[in-house]
């Protein structure tokens, strides 16, 4: 009996790929292996390889396509887009063998009956054998077609597929990393299609794709068919889910950032227009395209899907997954799913350091978008709109000129493979661009919406990937300074190691150093960098009559329930991403510090900040917490902290209290606390307090019995102790943190910790300066220093020099 060329999904699986290709056996094989565990993959069949190979038998094309592929000068672009036309073209031309159609029209009736339909709208999507494979991402390269209906349309369909193993950006892929044309066999999959023209899709990954970072769920969806996500044709919204906490009670959402959602594809109005694009609402511009429930079962769908897969391969597996929502069931689904191949494979026993050496002057920026990857390149900017719009010929676009666009799809790769970097004006973390520079190893900036307009083509400029989730394009070619650390050189120490990070951004790029937690998380960062207004000002905005100001507060609170909603969404969103990279190590959290001036300078700030002399000693710190004039803004970063902690999980967040000045005033900080639901004790909450000022050392027994620990603040007790401004040039040169005062305040807050037996360590800047104050710090038994991450490993070595003194 002649063997099947039709084979239902759930008949396959990995041990299938050379017959169904990379995406049909892995639909098959979370339909058969995971469908019981909740993770929901729409019906469908594989058309084999052996349809593929019949076809092109009864073609007789084979020997034309090797002719054209030997005739190409891959180093023009033109040549190359010529050849894959001309191959195209032939393939779509050549008559489909009725015995093939045939048997696939049977299973696509079959498939119909099913969902109760003589003919169902389904996607049919090219499945390449050497796709999704460990050692290569050949993910995007061949043809998907959305919204196929009816027997016709899809042969054609299936047709086109087999042609688009011959696009101009598969041919140089395979020809990139030396893939053989004829080894590669392509399967169709024919899968019911998600109703999410009335829903939403994306993609989502099982690890934060910059860093590595693997506990951690990246998720980006917008409204409609997913194809504008992948294309980078909008901004999408962006869902960061802690993995370790998601079979728990809590809802461990770290962070979630509404997209630029202007538009949307939906099914078309006839079968020659199979989908269309269609402007968003503005309720969908101004709401996420996921609920936290929705978020969280997709979340666990990819977990879900992660561990199958790692237990199935032997290794840890990331994974790569297209979803959709039905917005007529309302059902989650999971589209396709692949393995990552980027940090998979990468080396994670030695760490890549690149900064840009500037020489101590501040370079000038000229636009931020969306980091991918974290490296820096320069070059001379090429803005290109199109492919057509230009002779795109390969001495019209440089080897190592910045590739600058609107954005880009599969047909542009040739040309990304030459650039030094890409900066486009739309997508997102997963879309197109983003993922081939990834592969590539280049750094590029996405969703930066004007740089077409701000930059100029021939205009030197260096993009820098290497300063967390953020890029940054600077004027001009700036050097750069690499670096290389071998993990297993580094010593093991008793005294632990924990780090300042002010950044919730660049949180995740330190997950690799060997800390033992975040000795220091400054909240100001936070509220500078991401609430970006005054919290008063916030707060009280309507009543200011400032309509700039409302206006521009009214903008940012879009997508949330109100001005309190959204500086709590937001500060603890960066609280816990902190928290969240050390997990369960503690992550001590800094109350907001700022000075009067700093407040002032904050847009609103002038209307509820008083004008100090010296506000580096005034109206700061704990001072602030429970006065009349602040305490409605600081209980809002109390409920901040409740959600880090009771909503996401993240109880590892210890939080502390900056420039206390006296026991009474810490016992009301308390009572505000606790009037605020964050009462020490509760859901063992600790409480730890900043020793900046000498009244800290000299009452450390009274301050004691109140807390669970003490975190030195050297730079401010160092001015205070010696009486100084340290911003002063007059004075600065006495400035010293090694003075005999300032080690002698330290050597005595130490014992009496230990004779109180609560926690002492140290947050301030001078372990990261001096080595000989770390090796003092550990010979009079500091429980921990808390260093910046640039200054790990100098500390680290200067730790195990101490002890091993301290030995003998």
């Amino acid at each position: 009996m002649k063997e099947s060329i039709v084979l239902p999904l759930e008949e396959v699986g990995l041990d299938a790929i050379a017959l169904v290709g990379g995406k049909s056996a892995s639909l098959g094989e979370m339909i058969s292996g995971l469908s019981k565990a909740g993770v929901k993959v729409p019906g469908g069949f594989a058309i084999t390889t052996k349809a593929y190979y019949q076809f092109m038998q009864n073609s007789g094309l084979d020997q034309f396509i090797r002719d054209q592929i030997a005739q190409i000068d891959f180093n023009n672009i033109s040549s190359l887009r010529r050849a894959g036309q001309r191959i195209r073209q032939e393939i779509s031309n050549s008559r489909f063998p009725h015995d093939l159609s045939h048997e696939i029209i049977a299973a696509y009736h079959a498939l119909s009956g099913l969902y109760g339909q003589e003919q169902t709208d389904v996607a049919v999507r090219s499945s390449a054998t050497a796709e999704d494979l460990p050692d290569a991402s050949f993910a995007g390269q061949q043809e998907t077609f959305l919204n196929v209906r009816g027997p016709v349309a899809l042969i054609d369909a299936v047709r086109n597929c087999f042609a688009s193993l011959f696009t101009d950006r598969a041919i140089s892929y395979r020809e990139n990393f030396g893939y053989d044309h004829f080894s590669i066999g392509l399967s169709v999959c024919v899968q019911k299609m998600v109703r999410s023209d009335l829903g939403a899709s994306g993609v989502a990954f099982s690890l934060d794709t910059e860093s590595g970072f693997r506990d951690v769920i990246l998720i980006n969806g917008s409204w409609g068919l997913g194809e504008l996500v992948v294309q980078g044709a909008v901004s999408p919204d962006e869902f960061i889910v802690f993995k370790p906490l998601l079979q728990s009670q809590y809802k461990p959402i770290l962070e979630k950032k509404m997209g630029v959602k202007d538009k949307q594809m939906i099914y078309g109005e006839s079968s020659d227009e199979r989908t269309r694009v269609i402007p968003a609402t503005k309720q969908q511009q101004h709401s996420f395209c996921l609920t936290d429930d929705q978020i969280m079962e997709l979340a666990g769908s990819v977990q879900r899907i992660e561990s199958y897969y790692s237990d199935k391969k032997g290794h840890w597996c990331p994974m790569d997954v297209e979803w959709a929502l039905d917005g007529l069931s309302h059902e989650l689904y999971i589209v396709q799913a692949r393995p990552e191949t980027i940090h998979s494979r990468r080396d994670r026993t030695r760490i890549i350091t690149r900064s840009l050496d500037t020489g101590g002057s501040t370079p000038r920026e000229l636009l931020k978008g969306i980091a991918v990857g974290d490296g820096i390149a320069a070059g001379k900017v090429n803005i290109l709109f199109s492919l057509d719009n230009r002779v795109t010929t390969g001495t019209t676009f440089q080897p190592g000129d910045v590739l600058v666009t609107d954005m880009t799809d599969p047909d542009w790769e040739p040309i990304m493979k030459m650039a030094s970097a890409i900066v486009t004006n739309k997508g997102g973390r997963t879309c197109h661009a983003a993922i081939v520079a990834r592969e590539m190893g280049i750094p590029a900036i996405v969703g930066c919406e004007d740089a077409t307009e701000k930059l100029n083509s021939g205009q030197p400029i260096t993009v820098s990937c290497a300063e967390g989730t953020e890029g940054v394009v600077y004027e001009g070619i700036l050097p750069v300074t690499e670096g290389l650390l071998e993990l297993s050189s580094l010593p093991v120490v008793n005294t632990p190691l924990m780090l300042n990070v002010g950044s919730p951004s660049m949180a995740f790029q330190f997950t690799h150093l060997p800390g033992k937690g975040i000795g220091l998380a400054r909240e100001e960062f936070i509220i500078n960098n991401y609430i970006k207004v005054h919290p008063l000002a916030l707060l009280r905005h309507r009543e200011l009559q400032d309509e700039a100001l409302s206006a521009e507060i009214e903008k940012l609170i879009y997508g949330y329930d109100n001005e309190a909603d959204y500086f709590i969404s937001k500060l603890a969103s960066g609280v816990g991403k902190i928290a969240a990279s050390c997990y369960p190590d503690k992550a001590i959290v800094r109350f907001s510090d700022f000075k009067s001036n700093e407040y002032y300078n904050l847009p609103g700030g002038k209307y509820f900040e008083p004008k100090e002399e010296n506000p580096m000693i005034g109206w700061r710190g704990a001072s602030r917490y429970y006065s009349e004039k602040y305490k409605t803004a600081f209980m809002l970063e109390c409920a901040a902290i409740r959600k880090a902690r009771e909503t996401m999980g993240l109880n590892n967040i210890v939080v502390m209290i900056p420039f206390c000045r006296t026991v009474e005033e810490l016992r009301q900080v308390l009572a505000v606390m606790e009037e605020a639901g964050l009462a020490r004790g509760r859901n063992g909450l600790e409480v730890y307090l900043m020793a900046e000022l000498p009244s800290n050392i000299m009452m450390a027994e009274e301050f004691a019995p109140h807390i669970d620990g003490f975190s030195i603040g050297s730079n401010d007790l160092t001015q205070l102790t010696l009486g100084l401004d340290r911003d002063s040039e007059l004075v600065s040169g006495l400035y010293n943190e090694l003075s005999p005062a300032v080690l002698r305040m330290i050597s005595r807050l130490i014992i009496v910790a230990k004779e109180h037996k609560v926690k002492v360590g140290i947050c301030g800047q001078g372990p990261s300066d001096f080595p000989e104050l770390t090796r003092f710090l550990v010979q009079h038994g500091i429980d921990s220093i808390s260093v910046t991450p640039d200054a790990l490993v100098k500390t680290l070595w200067a730790v195990h020099e101490a002890e091993q003194l301290a030995e003998a």
